[in-house]
């Protein structure tokens, strides 16, 4: 998934996608481990995809900080 379409995407989504790219990207480990998996070049995208997101989530319009006021 290209950068520009998650940066459309709200910070609960980017979440939810989130956790979706981890489940599968364990799924796929499993998988490959088991020899079921034909494509495992798909990881690789999977994790650039997990890279993506948690860049996204860093960034200070995504950044949910519940600092004190002092």
């Amino acid at each position: 998934m290209k950068i520009a379409e998650l940066k459309t995407k709200s910070t609960a989504e980017l979440q939810s996608f989130l956790r979706e790219c981890r489940a599968k990207e364990r799924d796929l480990h499993f998988k490959i481990a088991v020899k079921q998996a034909k494509d495992v070049r798909e990881i690789r995208d999977l994790k650039k995809t997990i890279a993506k997101i948690m860049t996204l989530l860093n960034t200070p319009e995504h950044k949910q900080t519940h600092l004190p006021k002092t």
